[in-house]
């Protein structure tokens, strides 16, 4: 570079700073400002050497992130001056976490530090699982260290979208698809809705640049024609607004690219079939005490001169969102008999809308019971740390809640809970606590009994039924669909599972006793081998359930020197150099013998990858293909990662599964002579019949004989052989049959 360019250069880079002081939206003490100077000035030094893809010196980056930071978020001083630091510490060998703490303190240090853990996840290697998927719960557990390093994360992640365009075009879809999947659901919790639909627009931007490009050349091509018609809109209602002596801006806002190209595929419409390309929006002046009583008098003269769609209005004035976002939404009819929706906003739910987690704090009232982020950080935390969920499976679930509409129901006391839309009674019991949950016995919706699968709606009471009896089974699996309660109800299933199993070892135990066999590590082996088993746990949970019986236990111990000989057999066979992929892939089939998909666990039509080859028993999930419908690749599949960022919408959840884990809906027929006492008696030997749940029962009696059809579920046969035998041996009854 000339001292010209140098010198010009270093102009801009000063102009930057400055006007990074001037658009905080924070008041700015001296103290503040001498913090985000030396924040500066060791940036500078830092990065001095250094410079971007699109060849402007590096520092550039954080100053953009910074005045983000301060103007679009609106954070403190000491955001500004992490975000100005947020990349020294990793492409700096000067500067250490210790130095930052050091010259700037532990908060600027903590954050720091935050942000620059981030930046080395994707450098790990764990190919377990997605490592996108990991990566996305390791970022989010530095939400617990302090919300701020997610936040600066994402004013980074806006910036690094807006200059993208020096990129390599894979590197550009990888990031965008990331953003997508990640960056905007953040942005949408935390409350920044400005941000979330920039970074939806600019992914859509480099995932689908033609259909952006469209898009937006039609909004331009609009723009004079929608500001004529805003322009009609406000002046039929502005003198019934002024006769109020209401201080208030209206303004029409276009609804973002990347919204109107998901109602054109949502409703099979082209782009001028969107019938609401844009908004209206009135921010009105208030103090916090009439802000209510404000909105619905503007809302009366708006639906005083406009009719209103019924079916449209959402009031987050009386219920607002959980990330705190409040307002009155209307869908009127405006002139021309186009539909307009109209949003109705204070300045300080203005700004709580644009600015989210700052401006919340601002206004926070003194009264407030709860506040949302933290209470929503808090149950985050709960999720990401129980080590049973899967990353991609936690993923998918924080994905789907973050973007499902809300509902508000109510407690029986009427306190008001937040669930999302498609939630049941049962994700509402382990809403309340998770101890509810797990003694859930049913559920009262409007002083009305519903199964635990009843989908509640806005506006509904709900009263959770519980016993110390009741406990998690498979089925609640189809009843819940919210992250919270679906981990929960799978930890009790699995210890469930080790209860069972701890109960056939002992039981196992005894009964090789007799068969003069000493239970131990070689004999258990030689049993899981036997069975076509994976581990000694499936051995023990299927003879605590009764799959494995005293008759296959015999064939065992008559076969015992055969298997031997065949496991000798199998060792020499191995060293003929006979692939042992291949014998691997008979044992587990024998075990796995299904693939489904999707939380219905469905069965449809797939082919397996060539590139990693899953076989029956491993982790896989299913990949959506353009022209071959759906291929199954393992979760460690090379491919894995680039599928799970870059095309998660076509990503499907799939598994093996075991059939003798199903359960089986099974109808039995009893008759004989009736008595008293004998529907008890027929109950009581059910529900005493361990695994075994009985769904319906129904009897008829006639001159002293009785007749009855009773649906079980059942997970094999053998239980329905030991309960068939069991209600035969009932007095009074004469015949028992299986339908």
């Amino acid at each position: 570079m000339t001292d010209v360019e140098i010198e010009k250069e270093n102009t801009a880079i000063t102009k930057a700073y400055k006007e990074l002081l001037k658009v905080s939206y924070r008041t700015l003490t001296d103290e503040d400002k001498k913090l985000i100077r030396s924040a500066f000035d060791v940036a500078l030094e830092g990065h001095k050497n250094q410079r971007r893809r699109s060849g402007e010196a590096y520092i550039f980056h954080p100053l953009a992130v910074a005045r983000i930071v301060a103007k679009e978020i609106g954070l403190d001083a000491t955001s500004i001056a992490a975000a100005l630091l947020h990349d020294v510490v990793e492409d700096c060998d000067d500067y250490s976490i210790d130095d930052i703490e050091r010259l700037f303190g532990k908060t600027v240090a903590k954050i720091v530090d935050g942000l620059t853990k981030i930046s080395s996840l994707s450098k790990e290697q764990d190919m377990d699982v997605s490592l996108q998927a990991e990566n996305f719960r390791k970022m989010l557990l530095t939400l617990n260290d302090d919300v701020r390093v997610i936040i600066i994360k994402i004013a980074d992640r806006l910036h690094n979208m807006q200059t993208m365009d020096a990129m390599r075009p894979d590197k550009q879809v990888k990031i965008a698809s990331e953003t997508l999947y990640i960056y905007a659901p953040l942005a949408h919790r935390i409350g920044l809705y400005n941000i979330k639909t920039e970074l939806e627009d600019l992914g859509l931007k480099y995932t689908e640049p033609e259909v952006y490009n469209d898009i937006l050349y039609k909004i331009k091509e609009s723009k004079e024609e929608q500001d004529q018609y805003i322009k009609e809109f406000s002046q039929v209602i502005q003198t019934s607004l002024d006769k109020e002596h209401l201080n208030y801006s209206i303004k029409g806002r276009p609804k973002s690219i990347f919204s109107i190209r998901r109602k054109m595929l949502k409703q099979g419409v082209s782009f001028d079939e969107v019938y609401d390309k844009f908004a209206i929006r009135i921010i009105y002046k208030s103090d916090y005490e009439n802000e209510k009583f404000l909105a619905w008098k503007i809302y009366s003269i708006v639906t005083d001169h406009f009719r209103p769609n019924p079916v449209r209005l959402r009031d987050w004035i009386s219920s607002p969102k959980s990330t705190g976002y409040e307002a009155l939404h209307i869908t009127v009819m405006g002139p021309k008999g186009r539909w307009v929706e109209v949003q109705i906003r204070s300045e300080r739910m203005n700004e709580i809308a644009e600015k989210g987690y700052a401006a919340h704090y601002k206004y926070k009232q003194g009264n407030e019971k709860e506040d949302n982020l933290e209470s929503w950080i808090n149950k985050l935390q709960e999720a990401l740390e129980n080590p049973d969920i899967n990353a991609v499976d936690f993923v998918e679930q924080f994905k789907l809640n973050l973007y499902s509409k809300e509902i508000f129901v109510f407690t029986p006391k009427g306190e008001l809970k937040s669930l999302p839309k498609g939630a049941t009674a049962l994700d509402f019991a382990f809403n309340i606590h998770s101890e509810v949950g797990m003694k859930t016995r049913g559920a009262k919706v409007n002083g009305k009994l519903v199964p635990l699968s009843h989908e509640l709606q806005s506006g509904d009471q709900v009263d959770i039924l519980t016993s110390e009896s009741a406990k998690p089974n498979a089925n609640w699996l189809d009843y819940a669909t919210t992250a919270r309660a679906r981990s929960k109800i799978k930890s009790a299933l699995k210890e469930d599972k080790k209860r069972i199993g701890e109960d056939g070892k002992e039981i196992l135990r005894r009964k090789l006793k007799q068969l003069k066999i000493t239970l131990n590590e070689s004999s258990i082996n030689e049993l899981v081998n036997f069975f076509k088993l994976k581990t000694s746990l499936d051995l023990f949970y299927r003879v605590g359930i009764g799959t494995i019986d005293n008759a296959m236990l015999k064939d065992f111990a008559s076969k015992r020197s055969n298997a031997l000989m065949s496991f000798i057999k199998n060792k020499i066979t191995r060293k003929a150099n006979i692939n042992k992929e291949d014998l691997e892939k008979e044992e587990v089939t024998a075990n796995y013998d299904s693939l489904v998909f999707g939380k219905e666990e469905e069965k449809l039509d797939y082919k397996l990858a060539n590139c990693c080859n899953p076989i029956p028993g491993d982790e896989v999930f299913g990949f959506l293909t353009v022209a071959e419908g759906i291929k199954v690749h393992k979760k460690n599949c090379p491919n894995a990662v680039s599928l799970q960022s870059n095309y998660a919408y076509r990503i499907m959840s799939a598994k093996w599964i075991d059939s003798t884990q199903q359960e089986f809906l099974v109808q039995i027929l009893v008759s004989g002579i009736d008595h008293m006492g004998l529907v008890n008696d027929i109950t009581k030997e059910i529900s005493s019949n361990m695994h075994v749940n009985m769904k319906s029962l129904s009897f008829e009696s006639d001159d002293g004989l009785f007749s009855g059809k009773i649906n079980v579920i059942v997970k094999n046969n053998t239980l329905v052989k030991k309960l068939l035998e069991k209600l035969k041996k009932i007095n009074g009854i004469d015949k028992v049959t299986r339908v």
